[in-house]
């Protein structure tokens, strides 16, 4: 989680997209992001992989009105609505996006090309049918946001206690680090158009992934032991789920805004 996934870009932009906040190539510009290329293979009525901007407008004739994101993980559905085939691909990839108005969903599939040093990120997403049912164990944001703050708490709380060096100074300057990457062209957080609340709740997701990942991947402070690493597992597992579903409600936010307003 040191980064957001494809799949929030992806719905975050078409969502703007579809609402008229961005133009096509504003918004396919702001999906690729730092990958080389972007294209959409079983989209209906293509024999081949199109680009993302013909098949974003496709989506659009076929009905789509917003896009919902899923990071579904092992005994983890979150976001998923089936078949079976499309909650499969979903859970190898971590993630997906689900075309709300239409019933298709979109996996990506990630290929790296070029010789060392010069790698190239290209990016396939499968279009797939998909049931038009309610997403799996998403959270509102109001929800979302008091998860991430227990969470937040009893994260630092746990490593402080098992001598996690994620704990302080080391995860402090991981997220800085991240943070001026991130935004150090001006980007924004989310795209145009999403309500203020799902920005700072994916800002606070955004935090506690970097700490769970600094955490795993920066040192061992005390925890050398076996034990002591199924510790943190534990300490950690419950956390990371936290943050993945509240990832998830502020992606949906859009969606879910539009379809009370329509309710």
């Amino acid at each position: 989680m040191l980064s957001e996934p494809r799949s929030g870009r992806l719905a975050a932009w078409g969502n703007a997209l579809l609402a008229g906040f961005v133009s096509p190539d504003d918004a396919v510009h702001a999906i690729i992001g730092d990958d080389a290329v972007h294209r959409v293979e079983g989209l209906p009525g293509e024999a081949g992989p199109v680009g993302l901007t013909l098949a974003l407008g496709r989506l659009r004739t076929l009905g789509a009105t917003g896009f919902r994101v899923a990071l579904p993980a092992p005994g983890h559905p979150l976001g998923l609505c089936g078949p079976p085939e499309f909650n499969a691909r979903a859970l190898e990839a971590e993630e997906a996006v689900v075309a709300s108005g239409a019933a298709y969903g979109l996996v990506p599939e990630v290929y790296e090309a070029g010789p060392a040093g010069d790698v190239h990120v290209q990016v396939l997403w499968h279009c797939l049918p998909v049931r038009e049912a309610p997403p799996a164990d998403v959270p509102s944001l109001g929800e979302a946001e008091r998860e991430l703050a227990e969470a937040m708490r009893d994260a630092t709380a746990a490593l402080t206690r098992l001598d996690v060096a994620a704990s302080g100074p080391v995860a402090e300057a991981a997220i800085d680090a991240y943070r001026a990457r991130a935004h150090g062209g001006g980007g924004e957080i989310l795209a145009p158009g999403y309500p203020p609340r799902a920005v700072r709740v994916l800002e606070l997701a955004q935090r506690i992934g970097l700490l769970i990942s600094v955490a795993y991947d920066n040192g061992h402070g005390g925890a050398v032991s076996a034990s002591e690493m199924a510790a943190r597992g534990e300490a950690l597992r419950p956390v990371e789920r936290v943050a993945r579903r509240a990832q998830v409600a502020a992606y949906n936010a859009y969606v879910e805004e539009r379809e009370r307003g329509a309710g």
